[in-house]
């Protein structure tokens, strides 16, 4: 068994094969492997220099909302989805433990930085070429250029893990796509262009420099809810859970699945990107990106923020037990096994030259999202 070295503040080796974790240090990869003994994995952690420290923090994190974020909300679509789509789901998978879907959360992160993955780096954002914290808006046509964007993807893949013409490896990669996006796009600066989705708005965070984009994605969930392990985002799942059925977000959550309609992959993720891209205006820069930049944003803002997340969070595991359930309903009435979605022709539209510009700085940052690896497989 191969087990990945992780460097943490202030922590010492221990065996995870014992429950305990910890819940005040940040998990950040090292590319060094080590052998363990059958069966075990070893994390390894020591303490490290303040420009260490801040060379690491720098570093991108994992995804929309980390390694935790998005198990947790695999965790709770498991809590919401009907018997006969966990049957699916586990059938195609062949995973019938209690984290069937969870187990492959975060598989697509890491498929996309593997040989013949990079395509789809570029499914796991929209860039929405808007004008925050003036305009927040989204627009499939001017916003999913010609390679795909997450909004195309969720279309193709929802279509893909159903038709009985492409072999089973490939259906399940779609339903993992599936999984893994609809987790993304209820991270704001996963719908958002701007300076490449936060990416390049230096900030800090505990002391340590990093960008914008990492702290949503990881920082922020991390210093609410501990660092990732799969009980933490079980129990953050399990709160969750209990917040839609019966705590503060039982009354609001009926509104949440306004839109969803398995025959409209491309309208209904649309709706759940303009939801989510308008926080970028009234939450991550309300007052433009020269206010946090280069700014301690572990206080007033993330107390602001995290909220936020939080129903992000929720939203997002409930959406996407409802779109599993509708498709697999759509599915049983032979509307998806026998056709592969396409595209619509586009409609001519003329981006302003800022927006040609903008387009091209996010073409030129490449395919990593801004995001990195906090995760192990």
């Amino acid at each position: 068994m191969v087990a990945q070295l992780l460097l943490a503040r202030g922590c010492n080796a221990y065996n995870l094969a014992s429950s305990w974790t910890l819940s005040h240090c940040y998990l950040l990869p090292l590319p060094v492997h080590l052998s363990t003994p059958p069966g075990e994995i070893w994390y390894i952690k020591m303490p490290v220099s303040k420009s260490l420290l801040a060379l690491l923090a720098a570093a991108p994190y994992a995804s929309a909302w980390g390694s935790l974020g998005h198990t947790a909300v695999a965790y709770m679509a498991q809590n919401f989805v009907s018997d006969k789509t966990a049957k699916f789901a586990q059938g195609l998978l062949g995973d019938t433990s209690s984290a069937y879907l969870a187990n492959v959360a975060t598989w697509a992160d890491t498929y996309r930085n593997e040989k013949g993955g990079e395509f789809s780096a570029v499914y796991h954002y929209l860039d929405a070429l808007d004008n925050p914290p003036k305009s927040c808006n989204v627009d499939y046509e001017r916003d999913c250029p010609e390679e795909g964007c997450i909004v195309s993807a969720i279309a193709n893949y929802s279509s893909r893990a159903f038709q009985s013409s492409v072999s089973v490896a490939e259906q399940q990669k779609a339903l993992k796509w599936i999984i893994h996006f609809v987790g993304d796009i209820h991270q704001p600066l996963h719908v958002e262009n701007l300076d490449v989705g936060g990416n390049s708005i230096n900030v800090i965070f505990n002391g340590a420099s990093t960008n914008l984009h990492a702290i949503w994605d990881t920082a922020i969930p991390q210093k609410a809810y501990g660092s990732f392990s799969q009980a933490t985002a079980l129990a953050l799942a399990t709160n969750l859970t209990a917040e839609v059925k019966s705590g503060k977000f039982l009354a609001e959550s009926k509104q949440w699945l306004v839109g969803l309609k398995a025959t409209d992959a491309v309208n209904s993720s649309m709706t759940w990107a303009r939801d989510t891209n308008s926080f970028v205006c009234s939450t991550v820069i309300p007052n433009g990106p020269s206010a946090v930049t280069a700014q301690e944003l572990s206080g007033a803002y993330y107390n602001s923020a995290i909220p936020v997340v939080t129903k992000q969070l929720a939203k997002a595991g409930y959406r996407l037990a409802a779109w599993l359930d509708a498709l697999v309903e759509l599915n049983e009435k032979g509307a998806l096994s026998q056709r592969a979605w396409e595209r619509e022709p586009k409609r001519d539209i003329k981006l302003q030259p800022w927006q040609e510009r903008a387009r091209q700085a996010r073409r030129d940052f490449g395919p990593d999202c801004g995001c990195g690896e906090d995760h192990v497989h």
